[in-house]
């Protein structure tokens, strides 16, 4: 009898660990608690990706913190968290020091992205070429042509994807005192709308989803910037095919990097953005999927 009692005792306490926990293992690829962390140029997208996620699997809970790159690097390594979004993939040195530490990563491109250049509707100046740009943000060129003002490049964060875009564009250690950060990119919009020698640069995300009505809002006030690699060259703004085709000058990557467990909810999310349902999404953003094609459509007019 007393066997019999300790094994009765036994069960009993196995199965309230199991409708504590719900199970011995409750982070699987849609279920569980988890915090990843996102490079800012991404919030648009990533808010909507994990309020999608998590409307798909009720018993996720996904915790999104954005910040600029290099913060969100730092994070990584130092084991905030397992999962990250930012515009590149890591170095050799950065996945030398993993391996080193034996940290196993996997990293998955997950679209196309832009960074924008947006002015103030009272600007007249609304094409740029590359080489126009690289001598604003290295101090040669500081004067609007229509406006006869000084040029003042707003972005988003110091050491932020934006920032170490316009450094690497510019070839430039330090740039000039009139290119200079503010909080967010949704600061750089707020200065913009009220500063007519503003030159804002932002995530395209940011601008990009004309369904979404805070993104209506965003371009109520402001106008986007044409880019042409040439003088030669024709302009193009920032829009998805213009994106895909490379035609628009200013594009860069999108990349989830993942050291979590194959099993978990972190994998479950990259598997997400990366598979149909996410690749939809980044479309409907306004951003080219990594792994879906995207449809041109070559509207003409007949005389």
């Amino acid at each position: 009898m007393k066997n019999a009692f300790y094994f009765l005792l036994s069960f009993v306490t196995l199965i309230s660990l199991f409708s504590c926990s719900g199970s011995l293992n409750s982070d699987t690829h849609s279920a569980g608690k988890t915090v990843v962390y996102v490079e800012e140029s991404f919030k648009p997208l990533f808010e909507t990706s994990i309020d999608t996620f998590e409307s798909l699997y009720a018993k996720a809970d996904i915790t999104a913190k954005y910040n600029s790159e290099s913060n969100v690097i730092d994070m990584f390594f130092k084991s905030k968290t397992k999962t990250i979004c930012i515009s590149r993939d890591f170095t050799k040195e950065e996945k030398a020091q993993l391996k080193k530490n034996q940290v196993e990563v996997r990293s998955d491109k997950i679209a196309v992205d832009a960074v924008a250049l947006i002015v103030n509707p009272e600007n007249p100046d609304t094409l740029i070429t590359i080489d126009q740009l690289k001598q604003i943000l290295t101090g040669k060129d500081t004067i609007w042509n229509s406006l006869k003002t000084k040029i003042n490049v707003v972005f988003d964060q110091e050491n932020s994807a934006n920032f170490h875009y316009l450094k690497q564009l510019s070839d430039s250690k330090n740039l000039p005192l009139n290119v200079f950060a503010v909080k967010s990119n949704q600061e750089v919009i707020s200065y913009v709308k009220t500063h007519k020698s503003a030159l804002g640069v932002i995530g395209v995300n940011w601008v990009s989803d004309r369904d979404d009505f805070d993104v209506l809002d965003f371009l109520n006030g402001i106008k986007v910037v044409a880019v042409a690699k040439t003088e030669k060259d024709e302009y193009f703004k920032p829009y998805q095919g213009f994106i895909y085709t490379k035609e628009y000058a200013l594009t860069r990557e999108v990349w989830m990097i993942n050291k979590a467990k194959k099993s978990g909810l972190n994998t479950g999310l990259v598997l997400f953005m990366i598979g149909e349902k996410g690749q939809l999404l980044i479309q409907k953003c306004g951003l080219v999927p990594a792994n879906s094609p995207v449809r041109l459509i070559q509207m003409s007019t007949e005389e």
